[in-house]
């Protein structure tokens, strides 16, 4: 059990030391028993799987894994997103998906996640079942079966995906705006689809680092800073008015301006929130995980909507689009989800709707976040992450957590938060957050002030103080 532990979403391992068909197995099977036990077996389970190192052969391990058990499954024919797959599960009314990958790690990581019968991350709960199954698995209560390939078939994930996100968009807006993108999906499983749907409806957009390529190109395929240079540069020689990026597996969206200046999942969600509230006007409150931009509060608190703070992890911003009217979701690693579409986070659909908040606008984003900064405060944000030795992460959460603490640099500490990881507010500036990676093993440094240079010296000057503890 020390090799399968579930983090924020999902399981993830190094490929060939944790990570192994064999451990790929016992989880699939493991959530094949919670399928069964909840008496929707029938119902089949859908895998998929992204451009990593051997994925194709884990999602077939996984496949007839679950087939094994009696369960029919549905196996991708191609590398697809993870919302691709949440969706399809909808749509079929499948009991549930597996999606192996691992979502923005280095390269030499793989996982598994589940995805629901309600189109998104598994709940908390659901977690929970499913590693009951897994204990039991692991104890040898289910035997290796012999194969049932004879229950597994092939599923075409992009056709319905690429529909269903075509209806979403106002075409002729975008269209008449006459804007350039460019496409940067980092190697990743969202290669190509973004570049089709513009194309198709004769809005330029083009595409870099669409190739499949197992080592992302040397580079973490996260949709931040300092993974998006090459975008940043191409948008930049190229004159585009847009760079959009997706993540390894297509669920987080970033951005970059005409200039090549970064704009941060904090400010999409922000520019999203502010488009679809205020100027679309449509229903619905506001969830955002306990790291995001305090910005998103003050545009919500204009409009009269209600804003729920979750720990990390969309499976908590999730349970709350299941349970209440919420019109958007978001955290700060870029995911970001919308009642007009899933509970779930989805890459694409954000960016065609940042390029659609561009089209109906007429402005940059680089234009829209000064719109916002001007009207709100200026909202500067910046993440940094430590490697560090046993033990230290520890150290420093409960460094920074210790009421003992009352300044720090210039400031006085006014408020402590501990939701997940610690977050300390200085004065009037802003705030800054300590939390352990649910999927990696580093502590995150958050920060977000209302200047540029304020935020790069509080994360210097925490992490220089971290790594003295």
């Amino acid at each position: 059990m020390d090799a399968i532990r579930f983090g924020t979403d999902g399981w993830r391992g190094v490929i060939a030391e944790d990570f192994t068909e064999a451990n790929v197995r016992r989880v699939a099977t493991a959530i094949a028993r919670y399928v069964i036990r909840c008496e929707q077996a029938e119902r089949g389970v859908l895998v998929g799987y992204d451009t990593r190192f051997g994925s194709e052969r884990f999602a077939r391990v996984a496949a007839e894994a679950v087939a094994a058990t009696g369960t029919p499954v549905w196996l991708a024919t191609a590398a697809c997103p993870s919302p691709a797959i949440s969706l399809l599960v909808r749509l079929r009314g499948a009991a549930g998906g597996i999606m192996i990958t691992a979502s923005h790690n280095p390269y030499q990581w793989n996982g598994v996640k589940f995805k629901a019968s309600y189109g998104s991350s598994a709940l908390p709960s659901i977690v929970a079942e499913i590693e009951t199954e897994l204990n039991a698995v692991l104890r040898g209560a289910s035997p290796r079966l012999p194969p049932r390939r004879d229950l597994i078939h092939s599923l075409d994930v992009h056709t319905p995906y690429l529909e269903t996100l075509d209806r979403l968009v106002d075409w002729e807006r975008l269209r008449q705006a006459r804007f350039r993108f460019l496409v940067d999906p980092m190697h990743g499983a969202a290669r190509g689809l973004l570049r089709t749907l513009m194309q198709r409806h004769g809005v330029v957009c083009d595409e870099i680092r669409g190739t499949r390529d197992p080592r992302f190109g040397g580079s973490h395929p996260e949709p931040i800073e300092p993974h998006t240079a090459p975008l940043q540069q191409a948008v930049r020689d190229g004159g585009y008015d847009a760079g959009l990026c997706a993540d390894g597996d297509g669920d987080r969206i970033g951005a970059v301006d005409h200039d090549g200046t970064f704009i941060t999942p904090h400010q999409i969600f922000a520019i999203l929130l502010w488009h679809l509230a205020g100027t679309r006007k449509l229903t619905g409150d506001v969830a955002k995980t306990f790291s995001a931009t305090k910005l998103v509060d003050k545009i919500a608190q204009q409009l009269g909507r209600r804003v729920y703070e979750v720990p990390i992890g969309f499976k908590y911003i999730c349970e709350l689009m299941l349970e209440r009217d919420i019109l958007l979701g978001g955290e700060e690693s870029g995911g970001i989800g919308t009642k007009l579409h899933l509970p779930e986070r989805d890459a694409t659909l954000s960016a065609l709707m940042l390029a659609e908040v561009m089209a109906w606008h007429g402005k940059r984003l680089g234009e829209l976040v000064r719109l916002l900064h001007r009207e709100h405060g200026e909202h500067h944000y910046g993440r940094v992450d430590l490697a560090l030795k046993p033990g230290q992460k520890e150290k420093a959460v409960a460094y920074f957590a210790d009421d003992t603490l009352t300044r720090f640099l210039d400031w006085p500490v006014t408020k402590r938060e501990n939701l997940d990881g610690i977050k300390i507010y200085l004065d009037e500036i802003g705030w800054v957050m300590l939390r352990a990676s649910g999927t990696e093993p580093v502590l995150r440094i958050y920060a977000e002030t209302h200047r540029p240079e304020i935020t790069r010296r509080l994360l210097e000057e925490v992490a220089a103080r971290v790594r003295t503890l």
